[in-house]
C-alpha cells in the first residue's frame, strides 16, 4: 500500500482529494499526468476517488477582490460567504462548486498544483506566476476590470532628464556587466522575459515588498518595472513612464487548469456556463434598447427606413420591426400605419441614435439599459473545446447527475 506521505509528497494531491475513509485502506493506484501536475487516483476496484467538487479562485482581498464579485453578481453568480473572515464559499446557481479566497499569486500556484480548478485574477499575476505552463488555459482574457499595465518607471531629474523612450535608456554608456542597471520590481519572470526580448543584458533584478516608486531615491535601485493605471504614483514621486517601454497590458481574466477540464466533466460544465454567462454580460455591458413608434406602409418599409439612416441605429443584424395595434372608434383593436423599432445602441451614442429616430419620424422613444446578449455559441467556448481538442461536447460529457444549473 502506498503511505499517504508519498503521496503527498508529489505535491499535486491534497488529503481530501481521497473521498472515503473505507477507500483509503484499499490499494490505490496512482497515473501522474502531464508535467507531474495531475493525479488519477483507483481504488482497488477501480473506483475513480477523485475530488468531485470544482473550485472556483478569487482575490481575497483588495480591489481586484471585490471587482471579481462584483462580475460574478452582474452575471446572476452570487458568491456567497456565511461569515467574512471564512476562505471559502459557494454559488447556489452553479452546484458541486466551492469558491475560495487566496492572493493573487496563490491563485496560480493552487492551479499548478492541482488544488483548484478555476481562476479569477488579473493577467499580470496569471504571467508572473505562471512561467508560461502549458496546463493553463486563458478562458477568458478580457472581463473588463482591473485595467492598468506594466511598464519602466525612470528618474525624471539629472541624467535621466534627457531618457525619453528604450532606446535613450539602451544607449545609457553608464550601466556595463560590472555595474548593471539595478531594476527593482515584484514582477521577475516578466522582467526577464522582456529584457531579453528588447536585447538588454547588463540588468539586474532585485526584489521589494511595496513601495518600489522610493527605491530610486534610496539608490537602491535605478529604475523601477510597476504596474501602473492612472500613472499618478509615479508623478508624485518624481518618476515618468518611457515611450516605448510599456511591457504589457492587464486585466481581469478567466483562467483554468486544462487537465480539469478534461478529466472532470463537472468542471467543463461549470466552465460552459460560465463563459455563457460572463460573455452575454460583458457583450451587453454599455449598451441600450431603444423601442420608438414609427408610421409607415409596411414592415419592410419602415425596416428600410431605419437602415438607410445609418449602421448606428441598424440594430445588431438589423432593426425588429412589429405592428402597433391602436383602437378605433368603437374601441376595437386595430393595426394602423404605426410600426414599433427596437434596436441596441452604444450608450456613448445614445443621444445621437435618439435624434436620428426622431429625423426619420420615431416618437414616443423608450430607452432601458441591456443587462445580456446572448449568441448562438459563445465564441469563447468553441475556442476552447477547440484547444481541448474536444469535436463533440455532448458525447465528451456525460450526463451529469450532481445538480442542475439554474439562474
Amino acid at each position: 500500500m502506498l503511505a499517504r506521505s508519498s503521496l503527498q509528497n508529489f505535491g499535486a494531491l491534497s488529503s481530501d482529494r481521497l473521498v472515503s475513509s473505507s477507500a483509503k485502506k484499499k490499494h490505490l493506484c496512482i497515473n501522474i499526468g502531464h508535467r507531474s501536475k495531475t493525479f488519477k487516483v483507483f481504488s482497488e476496484s477501480g473506483t475513480d476517488l477523485r475530488r468531485q467538487i470544482t473550485r472556483i479562485a478569487v482575490p481575497s482581498k483588495g480591489r481586484m477582490a471585490e471587482d471579481a464579485q462584483d462580475l460574478l453578481k452582474s452575471c446572476q453568480l452570487s458568491v456567497k460567504k456565511t461569515n467574512p473572515r471564512q476562505y471559502i464559499a459557494n454559488i447556489s446557481q452553479l452546484p458541486g462548486t466551492e469558491v475560495w479566497f487566496q492572493r493573487a499569486s496563490d491563485v496560480v500556484r493552487r492551479l499548478r498544483a492541482g488544488d483548484i480548478d478555476i481562476g479569477i485574477l488579473g493577467m499580470d499575476m496569471f504571467t508572473e506566476y505562471g512561467e508560461g505552463d502549458p496546463e493553463l488555459l486563458v478562458i477568458h482574457e478580457a472581463l473588463n476590470f482591473g485595467h492598468c499595465h506594466l511598464s519602466l518607471g525612470v528618474p525624471t531629474t539629472g541624467k535621466w532628464e534627457a531618457v525619453k523612450n528604450l532606446d535613450d535608456l539602451k544607449a545609457m554608456p553608464e550601466f556595463t556587466a560590472e555595474k548593471p542597471l539595478r531594476v527593482v520590481t515584484g514582477y521577475h519572470y516578466i522582467a526577464k522575459q522582456y529584457f531579453e526580448k528588447v536585447g538588454m543584458k547588463n540588468v539586474v533584478l532585485l526584489a521589494a515588498d511595496g513601495a518600489l516608486e522610493a527605491a530610486p531615491k534610496m539608490d537602491y535601485a535605478d529604475i523601477i518595472l510597476d504596474l501602473v493605471s492612472t500613472g499618478t504614483t509615479l508623478r508624485e514621486n518624481n518618476l515618468k513612464e518611457l515611450d516605448g517601454a510599456r511591457i504589457m497590458e492587464s486585466e481581469g481574466v478567466l483562467v483554468a487548469r486544462k487537465s480539469a477540464l478534461l478529466d472532470q466533466p463537472q468542471t467543463l460544465k461549470v466552465v460552459r456556463e460560465m463563459l455563457e454567462r460572463l460573455e452575454a454580460h460583458l457583450k451587453a455591458e454599455g449598451n441600450f434598447t431603444l423601442v420608438t413608434n414609427m408610421r409607415g406602409e409596411s414592415p419592410e418599409e419602415v425596416a428600410q427606413k431605419v437602415l438607410d439612416a445609418g449602421p448606428l441605429v441598424a440594430g445588431l443584424q438589423g432593426p425588429t420591426v412589429s405592428r402597433v395595434f391602436t383602437r378605433d372608434a368603437n374601441g376595437n383593436a386595430h393595426d394602423g400605419d404605426f410600426y414599433g423599432v427596437t434596436i441596441c445602441v452604444p450608450q456613448k451614442r445614445l443621444f445621437e441614435a435618439i435624434k436620428i429616430l426622431r429625423e426619420i419620424g420615431g416618437s414616443g422613444i423608450m430607452v432601458s439599459p441591456l443587462t445580456y446578449i446572448f449568441d448562438e455559441q459563445p465564441e469563447r467556448w468553441d475556442s476552447l473545446l477547440k484547444e481541448l481538442g474536444i469535436e463533440d461536447y455532448e458525447n465528451f460529457v456525460p450526463s451529469y447527475d450532481e445538480g442542475s444549473f439554474d439562474n
